[in-house]
């Protein structure tokens, strides 16, 4: 295995390359290159294809090119297409080349363990984590970076106001028309050049702003705009910045200022990064604000993930800073503590991220980070998790009000939250978090609140929500992705639920590129499909979704797990459930009588019996769970379901047996008879022809379910059967 260059030859050939004369109009060729997708008519997923091109140049590495580049005093001056030309391909070679670089000590452990014929250890700590935390996916999305500064920074809006000369509302506003500009001027040059048939000379002026232009397109006062480019211009030589991981004072600081009044933004993530994360260091050097700053840090922390979790559950299922005593003694504190059915979620929120030290992949530093932002808070919440199960705490609010638990809780679900960028988060959790689960307390779920939040957008109601997260810690031993939204961008197309056959899945980060589009069309207003096609929309307008959407209504533990198992099914099984509700809710409407389908799966093991009865009561309750105890003994499974549903399709009730499968002679006696369950393909036709040959009167219900007469519906104007 060859080995690279040393990182700091490369990067003195980049430092060379980066300060030659014109080098600015290279950077303005790459990120328009590498950063700009083309839309015609609506934002399609496939529009995104190239920014998941391992060829173009991601953001840290666009940083790390701006960085050096800095270092000299920028020369902006005009040159030949064919040396543009040259410095993007030699730019282009040298970060292939530092990423090798970067790479090598993780493959040459493994390589020269597997020459010595040694079990290879792990390559994933120290050295070699530095490859996975430069080039990790993005955790945030620019507009989201941009759209939280003032519920992150609304309570310092005085300090600065004060100190910067802006509130983060109008640093927000800002910075979205430079990003706006950004796209109007390089359409405009990318229009041009297709008129005249020729590429522009140059597409710096693209990122090139006036404090005027600014003010004017924003409607923010002038002043105000110079305050915020003094705030975020680049000043002196970036000295610090020596080799990668060290602190970039360009990525703080992205405005680079020119000597004609002017200064270049190089990307809207810059911009949007720097705004989110810069006023906190601002802040901190204030010694006397600094406490300040840091508990406002914390709260907005918590009170934004109490914000997007009761968006989904409702405020009264959400409870912030719960504090548990037992006797005198508090003995232990929940961030927020979500509560449904039986189902509870504990958050615990810290504010940390990762230190330039363990960036640069010191192994020490790196632990003692990972265990400040992530172990501690999993800690906390597993200690809040026992105390409540058990039982004897009293739970009190940050109101002073008794929170009171579920008589029985099922399952526990613990979330690891932090509010900043962490690199690789992900796969340092599935690497180094060390966790425990029980009957009731499940894997742990680590996030950033960026996460959070395109949870709640995308999955908004407590079931799909709750659903995601039983499958997604379900396979956290197994399923390796370089980011959470690659994970959840599956989960939308295909659902979660993986076979035990396998024993490891790995995720490209372009399976997520259908949600990346579908939250632009939300939070951007951009033209497209705001929800990804597949779990969501495959199934809409179905007794399906009714069914789930009842269920959700309700949360009635009884019938809540029931739930979970109708989100785990494949969309065969999905569209069979539906199928067995149109079914049988129309026979019973036509004969009056109870009518019962069971629909039994392998993949998630189990089944349910639906029941629908014209008059629900105490015995016809008893009648279904008898029913389910036996055709769950019949089938050997875990878990078996029943429900009941009215002649409209309204659940009734349900019954949930969740318990492991025994041998049982007065079982074998009770369901010798019992026939094996039919399959549905078989079940279904013979139901519809029971109800297609059923002579209807004229003034009887129509077979269709519409609601009115045979004579003023069908009669006149026959529909197939099936439709409603």
């Amino acid at each position: 295995m060859k080995k690279p260059r040393e990182e700091s030859q490369i990067l003195e050939e980049l430092t060379s390359l980066a300060t030659s004369p014109g080098y600015a109009h290279a950077v303005a060729h790459i990120c328009n290159r590498d950063n700009v997708i083309l839309i015609k008519g609506k934002l399609k997923p496939s529009d995104m294809n190239w920014l998941f091109n391992g060829e173009r140049l991601i953001r840290t590495e666009i940083m790390t090119i701006l960085g050096v580049m800095a270092k000299k005093p920028l020369d902006l001056s005009p040159q030949e297409p064919k040396v543009v030309e040259r410095y993007v391909k030699q730019t282009d070679s040298l970060m292939r080349e530092l990423h090798d670089a970067m790479s090598y000590p993780m493959f040459a452990s493994l390589f020269n363990a597997m020459k010595a014929g040694i079990e290879p250890q792990t390559p994933w700590h120290g050295p070699g984590m530095r490859e996975p935390i430069f080039y990790g996916t993005e955790s945030a999305y620019a507009f989201q970076y941009r759209d939280f500064v003032p519920e992150k920074f609304g309570q310092d809006d005085a300090w600065l106001l004060k100190s910067k000369g802006f509130t983060s509302s109008q640093a927000r506003i800002i910075a979205k028309t430079m990003c706006s500009l950004i796209d109007e001027k390089g359409t405009r040059l990318l229009s041009d050049a297709r008129e005249t048939n020729t590429p522009p000379e140059t597409w710096l002026p693209a990122f090139e702003f006036s404090v005027d232009e600014v003010a004017f397109r924003s409607r923010v006062s002038k002043d105000v705009v110079e305050a915020f480019f003094r705030a975020f211009a680049f000043v002196g030589d970036n000295p610090g910045f020596r080799e990668v991981g060290d602190f970039n004072e360009v990525a703080a600081r992205p405005l680079l200022p020119t000597d004609r009044g002017t200064v270049l933004l190089f990307s809207h993530y810059a911009i949007c990064e720097a705004l989110y994360e810069s006023p906190f260091f601002w802040m901190w050097d204030d010694k006397s604000y600094r406490q300040t700053a840091s508990t406002h840090r914390g709260i907005f922390t918590e009170q934004f993930a109490a914000r997007r979790l009761a968006r989904v559950f409702g405020a009264g299922h959400v409870h912030v800073n719960v504090n548990l005593h037992r006797g005198k003694d508090i003995v232990g504190e929940a961030d927020v503590l979500v509560i449904y059915g039986d189902r509870l979620i504990i958050v615990q929120a810290k504010a940390k991220k990762l230190t330039i030290a363990a960036r640069k992949g010191n192994d020490n530093q790196l632990k003692a980070d990972f265990a400040a932002a992530i172990q501690d808070s999993y800690d906390q919440g597993w200690t809040c998790a026992n105390e409540m199960l058990a039982g004897g705490c009293r739970l009190v609010d940050d109101k002073d009000k008794e929170v009171q638990l579920p008589a029985s809780i099922k399952e526990v679900f613990l979330f690891s939250l932090v509010s900043e960028h962490y690199p690789a988060l992900a796969f340092q959790a599935s690497q180094s978090l060390k966790s425990q689960t029980t009957d009731v307390i499940r894997a742990p779920f680590v996030m950033d609140v960026f996460l959070l939040d395109t949870l709640t957008e995308m999955l908004a109601t407590p079931l799909r929500l709750l659903g995601y997260v039983k499958l997604r810690v379900a396979v956290s031993d197994k399923l390796m992705s370089g980011h959470e939204l690659t994970v959840l961008g599956y989960h939308l197309k295909k659902n979660l639920w993986l076979d035990d056959k396998y024993d490891t899945v790995i995720l490209e980060d372009s399976v997520a590129q259908d949600l990346d589009a579908a939250m632009l069309v939300r939070r951007e207003n951009l033209p497209g499909d705001a929800t990804p096609e597949g779990i969501l929309t495959r199934m809409r307008g179905t007794r399906y979704e009714s069914l789930i959407e009842e269920i959700e209504a309700r949360a009635d533990p009884a019938t809540l797990e029931l739930g979970f198992h109708l989100l785990s099914m494949s969309e065969d099984s999905c569209k069979n459930v539906h199928r067995i509700l149109e079914t049988i809710t129309r026979q019973t409407k036509l004969d009056g009588k109870r009518h019962d389908v069971t629909l039994a799966s392998s993949a998630p093991p189990g089944g349910v019996s639906f029941h629908c009865n014209p008059t629900p009561s105490s015995e016809a309750i008893a009648v279904l769970e008898a029913h389910c105890t036996k055709r769950k003994y019949k089938e050997r499974a875990a878990q078996w379901f029943g429900v009941s549903v009215s002649p409209s399709g309204q659940v009734q009730f349900g019954v949930t047996l969740d318990f492991p499968w025994e041998a049982s002679k007065e079982m074998e006696m009770l369901t010798a008879d019992m026939k094996p369950g039919a399959k549905v393909r078989d079940v279904l036709p013979v139901h519809a022809q029971a109800v297609k040959h059923m002579k209807l009167g004229r003034n009887d219900p129509c077979s269709c379910g519409s609601g009115l007469k045979y004579k003023r519906c069908c009669l006149s104007e026959p529909r197939a059967f099936g439709r409603s």
